[in-house]
């Protein structure tokens, strides 16, 4: 005869319960208890501000303060020392089953309330020992009269118009009963728990758009249509965009850009991190990943589930408790009941993964390499109006090439395209920042000026009391003075400079919006205006700008020179001029090495016209 399942029966307590088995189960685990008790339960549930079983305890003239003292001496008694979580103690599932029990044969409710628990714990005799043994203050609760009178007694309670965790209503006469499995009754709820619709989003246009991605995406719809080993495993190191090569499989899903075999399908990823989450308990881990299993074999549509990460969960590189996943997977994964996209980096692969024989061959490997420059730029390309919309800023070509280029040669640690991404992104902000924030230079000098003045307060204090302060009084007023000046002739700068960069921006935004209807005339003089705005725009800012009007190289070159302490602004800006003059650079400071020096600069400036 079938068992109903753990997480069925629990899953019939109302939130507060829940939440309260909950933090019994974190409670067991921090005291290193080996089970989890009803002592911990209760304990958890006397500690709410408010519930039925607070009500009740006062109706009752329960000593309060006595119950949590014996609540206390129990927990106290109880074996310590454990590392894990073994299992729930016996009488506690029981304990539920009794309180669905008489919550739906006596009260008609669909939920566990704690007043319909403590009455299935005081009606059963095995039940009421138990309660009893951990206080007997249990013994002032007369189960008869709260059962006649439970309505009124429980009056007001938080508890009221709950409705059970699984959200399924008690089954009417000829209704599915919610006992049902949810995969049964296609309600995908383990998958909307633990999974998200990526084709959804591609739909719903939530995915940004995926460029120069095309041969791994085609291999992967290859692999996909094969009859065995059917299961596509991305590899490659992490930010080179495995993730990304999924995103743009969904999108073709989304267009129908994908054989006929594939049109209907759905691709779910799912969250390795809530698959584990609160899966403590031996077995629980498990018993999610069969339900996902079940309800992705049970979907009248076809479904595709994405494991990123899939080593922590198909190898042996996953948290205590993923052990047994592979062994779920195994089976499911070769009768073909279940398809995947797994991606994991080549290192993970091969540590984890490989040395598994029986699941590589349900694997077909794709290898996601880092792009070149080239492709990298196209892959930006495709981001840069997401990027434009997201910052309201306007996003120049050269920034782009100067994302790539600059990350590629600067930022070594990571992998194009992700390193590129979020060099532009971070730009892009900073760009949107400076025309509406203080900039950090004014900033700067504003908080030196507050700690000079702090500074002269204290000798000042000093002086009054008697102490020799020498020259540090006049000294402290020089540089404040000085620091004034600075800050005068900055905040005159920034004024200067945002009334050029807010006439810049207004008439890029005319002639971007009106550029139809414009007159050929008015066009030309807006756009000499906008040249010689920009000439005395640059002019006035040199190499140090206060106000960004628009994401160019320069201001890319700022971000990485931040990151990195290599200072590549100015290099940005001349490069070419100073490749040519770099032997008259260097000898400037390495004095009598001309030879040498020539044959250095000959071979950088060979390189960098990519004539090696």
């Amino acid at each position: 005869m079938a068992e109903i399942s753990r997480s069925t029966l629990f899953g019939k307590l109302n939130p507060l319960m829940f939440k309260a088995a909950e933090g019994a189960v974190t409670f067991c685990k921090l005291r290193g208890n080996p089970h989890v008790e009803l002592a911990h339960w209760l304990f958890q549930i006397v500690n709410l501000q408010d519930s039925d079983l607070h009500r009740i305890l006062r109706h009752f003239d329960v000593d309060n303060a006595r119950l949590v003292r014996d609540l206390q001496a129990m927990l106290e008694r109880l074996p310590r020392g454990a590392s894990t979580i073994e299992d729930f103690a016996e009488h506690l599932p029981y304990a539920v089953k009794e309180g669905w029990m008489y919550a739906t044969l006596l009260f008609g409710e669909s939920q566990v309330r704690s007043g319909y628990l403590l009455v299935g714990l005081l009606k059963n005799e095995r039940l009421r020992d138990v309660l009893t043994r951990i206080s007997r203050e249990f013994d002032n609760v007369k189960v008869e009269a709260l059962t006649e009178d439970f309505a009124r007694i429980v009056k007001g309670s938080p508890e009221d118009g709950q409705t059970a965790s699984d959200g399924f209503e008690a089954a009417a006469p000829g209704e599915a009963s919610s006992a049902i499995p949810p995969a049964a009754m296609g309600k995908q709820e383990a998958l909307r728990r633990f999974a998200s619709d990526l084709t959804a989003r591609a739909r719903a246009g939530a995915i940004d758009p995926i460029t120069s991605r095309d041969e791994e995406i085609r291999q992967i719809i290859d692999i996909l249509m094969r009859r065995r080993q059917n299961n596509p495993l991305l590899t490659g190191e992490a930010g080179v965009g495995k993730t990304a090569v999924v995103e743009g499989f969904a999108l073709r899903i989304a267009r129908g850009d994908v054989p006929p075999a594939l049109k209907d399908v759905q691709v779910w990823v799912l969250d390795i991190g809530l698959l584990q989450a609160g899966a403590s308990m031996k077995g629980e881990f498990e018993n999610r990943l069969r339900a996902v299993i079940d309800e992705v074999q049970a979907s009248p549509k076809p479904i595709i589930l994405f494991i990123d990460e899939a080593h922590t969960l198909i190898g042996a590189g996953g948290a205590a408790g993923t052990g047994d996943a592979a062994n779920l997977l195994k089976p499911a994964l070769a009768r073909g009941t279940l398809r995947t996209i797994a991606a994991t980096t080549w290192g993970d692969y091969k540590k984890y993964i490989e040395k598994d024989p029986a699941l590589t061959r349900r694997f077909q490997v794709v290898q996601v390499i880092e792009p070149s420059e080239d492709k990298a730029l196209r892959m930006l390309r495709g981001v840069a109006s997401t990027l434009e919309t997201h910052h309201r800023v306007q996003l120049l070509d050269e920034a782009l090439d100067a994302a790539v280029k600059l990350s590629h040669r600067y930022i070594p640690a990571r992998q194009l395209p992700d390193k590129a991404v979020s060099l532009l992104d971070t730009t892009c902000a900073r760009v949107a920042v400076s025309q509406h924030a203080t900039p950090p230079e004014v900033e700067d000098s504003r908080r030196r000026i507050e700690v000079l003045q702090t500074e002269i307060d204290i000798i000042a204090r000093e002086e009054a009391a008697g102490f020799d302060t020498g020259s540090r009084h006049a000294e402290a007023d020089a540089r404040l003075f000085a620091e004034k000046d600075r800050l005068g002739g900055l905040e005159q700068r920034w004024a200067g400079e945002r009334a050029l960069v807010d006439r810049v921006l207004e008439l890029r935004r005319q002639l971007r919006d009106d550029a139809a209807a414009q007159e050929p005339a008015a066009r030309e003089a807006r756009l000499a205006e906008l040249r010689e705005l920009q000439s005395k725009l640059a002019e006035a800012q040199g190499d140090t700008p206060l106000i960004l009007p628009s994401v160019d190289a320069q201001a890319v070159a700022a971000v990485v020179a931040d990151w990195t302490g290599i200072p590549v602004g100015r290099m940005v800006k001349n490069e070419v001029e100073a490749v040519l003059k770099l032997v008259d650079t260097l000898s400037a400071r390495v004095v009598g090495q001309r030879p040498g020096l020539e044959v250095i600069a000959k071979r950088i400036q060979t390189s960098r016209a990519r004539l090696d």
